[in-house]
C-alpha cells in the first residue's frame, strides 16, 4: 500500500495536473471558449431527431453513444469520488473539480471530434475509434497508440471499470439492504455477463434506458435536500470557493488540508468522474451514427457538463450544507449519511443514494467493458475480445472482496497513466481540431444567417 501511495503521488504530481488542465486551457483558448458559446447548440444536437438517422455510418445513435459514455462516467465518482475528494482536500476540492470540468469540456469536445474523424470498421463490421486510432492515423505514432490501448485495458480491469464500482455496490447493498457480499457478487456477475456479451448495441440499449432515469432520480433527490436547506446554500458555495484558495482548518473528524491537497484531489477525482482527457469517452463517440465529427464532438462535450457541473455539484453541496463533510465517515457512507440527514423522512435519503449508486456503478461497469473491448481489439484483433470478456467478468466476481483504499489508489494510478498518451495526441492534433471546427461552424453560422434573412423578408 505504501508503494502504491508513493507511485500515486508521483503519477498525479504537478506535471500531470498541468498537462491535464493545461490541455483544456489551450484548447479553450484556440476554440474561443466553444464550451460556453456553443453549449446551447450542443444540447440542441443532443435531442435532435437526426440522431436516429440510419443512412449514415455508425453502430448506434449519437444519443445512445453519449448515454454509453455517460454510463461509464456517471458512476461512483459522482457519489463516492466527490466524498473522497472533499474528505481529503476539504470543500475547496469541489471548486477545483469545477475548474477541471470547465476546461475539460473543451478537451472532451476535441476527443469526440477526433474519434469520429479517424474511426475505422473492424472485421466484425463494428466501428472502432478513440485515441489509439487518432494517435496512430493522425500523429503517425503506432507505439504511443499501443501504449494507450494497453493502459486502457488496465483501467478497465483495475481502474474505473470494475473495482471501485463493484466495491461501492457491495458496500451499499450490505449496509442498506443487509445483503451478503457473496450474494451481491453472484448477482452482479450474472447481470454484467448477460448485457456485455451482446456488445455495443446491447450496452447502449441498457444505457439509454438507465442513464437518463438514474441522473434525474439522483438530481431530484439532491435538489429536495438543497431546497430544504436553501438558506445554507449561498454560505456553502462561499465556503467552497474560500477553501479552494486557503488551507482548511481541522474540524470534527476532518484533519485539515492544504491548497495543494484541494487542487490535487479536486482535479484527480474530477477526471475520475467525467473522464475528460482520459481518452475513454471518444471510444464510445466513435460508434455514433453521424456525418460530422464536429457535431459529435459538441454532443460529447455535454457529458462533462452533466457529470461534473450538475451531478457532482449536487453531491458536494449536500455534503457541505449537512455538515457531514467533516465527519469520520468516508466514501459512500459519507454521502449516505448526508442524504439521511437531509431527507430524514422514513430513511428516504439513504435509499436515494443506494439506488443511485447501484445504477451508476452498474452502468459504469458496462461502459468500461466496451472501452476495454475496443482497446483489446486494437491490440490483438477481434479474436482477443472473447478472452477479454471472460477476464472482465471474472474480475467483476472478485471485486467486492478488495479494500477501499487499495482500490482508489490503484484506480488513480492507471487513470493517470492512460491520460498521458491521449493528451499528447490531443495537443499534437490540435490543428486538425481547430480546422474542422472552423469549417463546420462557418457553414452552420452561414445557414443561420440565411434563415434569419428569410424570416425577415
Amino acid at each position: 500500500m505504501e508503494f502504491l501511495k508513493t507511485l500515486d503521488s508521483w503519477v498525479w504530481g504537478p506535471p500531470l495536473l498541468i498537462l491535464l488542465v493545461g490541455t483544456g486551457i489551450y484548447l479553450s483558448i484556440r476554440l474561443k471558449l466553444l464550451q460556453i458559446i456553443r453549449l446551447p447548440l450542443a444540447f440542441k444536437y443532443l435531442f435532435s431527431k437526426e440522431n436516429n438517422n440510419d443512412n449514415v455510418q455508425g453502430d448506434v445513435s449519437s444519443f445512445a453513444a453519449l448515454c454509453t459514455a455517460l454510463s461509464a462516467t456517471i458512476g461512483t465518482g459522482n457519489i463516492v469520488g466527490v466524498a473522497t475528494a472533499i474528505s481529503a482536500g476539504g470543500p475547496g476540492a469541489l471548486f477545483w473539480m469545477w475548474i477541471a470540468a470547465f476546461f475539460g469540456m473543451a478537451t472532451k469536445y476535441g476527443e469526440g471530434l477526433l474519434a469520429v474523424k479517424y474511426r475505422v470498421i473492424d472485421k466484425n463490421g463494428q466501428m472502432s475509434g478513440g485515441p489509439m486510432y487518432y494517435i496512430e492515423k493522425g500523429l503517425g505514432n503506432k507505439w504511443l497508440a499501443k501504449i494507450f490501448a494497453l493502459f486502457g485495458i488496465f483501467v478497465a480491469f483495475f481502474g474505473i471499470g470494475i473495482f471501485p464500482q463493484v466495491n461501492a455496490i457491495s458496500t451499499a447493498t450490505k449496509d442498506t439492504l443487509n445483503m451478503p457480499i457473496e450474494l451481491t457478487a453472484i448477482i452482479l456477475t450474472i447481470l454484467v455477463a448477460l448485457v456485455t456479451i451482446g456488445g455495443i448495441k446491447s450496452i447502449s440499449k441498457v444505457s439509454e434506458l438507465i442513464v437518463p432515469f438514474m441522473a434525474v432520480f439522483y438530481i431530484v433527490g439532491a435538489l429536495i435536500i438543497l431546497i430544504f436547506n436553501i438558506k445554507e446554500v449561498p454560505g456553502a458555495i462561499a465556503f467552497i470557493i474560500k477553501s479552494a484558495f486557503s488551507p482548511t482548518a481541522a474540524v470534527g473528524g476532518f484533519l485539515g488540508s492544504t491548497v495543494m491537497m484541494a487542487i490535487r484531489n479536486g482535479v484527480a477525482r474530477g477526471v475520475f468522474s467525467n473522464e475528460s482527457g482520459l481518452g475513454s469517452a471518444p471510444i464510445a463517440a466513435a460508434a455514433a451514427k453521424t456525418k460530422s465529427c464536429v457535431r459529435q464532438g459538441l454532443i460529447s462535450m455535454t457529458g462533462t457538463f452533466i457529470d461534473t457541473i450538475i451531478i457532482c455539484t449536487m453531491t458536494g453541496l449536500v455534503l457541505v450544507v449537512t455538515g457531514v463533510w467533516n465527519s469520520n465517515l468516508e466514501g459512500s457512507a459519507m454521502t449516505n449519511e448526508a442524504f439521511r440527514i437531509g431527507l430524514p423522512i422514513a430513511g428516504i435519503g439513504q435509499y436515494i443514494v443506494t439506488i443511485g449508486l447501484l445504477f451508476f456503478a452498474f452502468t459504469t461497469i458496462l461502459g468500461w467493458n466496451y472501452y476495454g473491448e475496443r482497446c483489446t481489439e486494437y491490440l490483438f484483433g477481434v479474436k482477443g475480445i472473447k478472452f477479454y470478456k471472460f477476464i472482465y467478468i471474472g474480475l467483476v466476481a472478485g471485486g467486492p472482496f478488495l479494500k477501499l483504499d487499495v482500490i482508489w489508489t490503484l484506480a488513480d494510478i492507471v487513470n493517470g497513466l492512460m491520460a498521458v498518451p491521449n493528451l499528447i495526441g490531443l495537443i499534437g492534433l490540435s490543428g486538425v481540431i481547430i480546422k474542422e471546427t472552423k469549417l463546420y461552424l462557418t457553414t452552420v453560422d452561414s445557414k443561420k444567417k440565411l434563415r434569419t434573412v428569410d424570416s425577415i423578408q
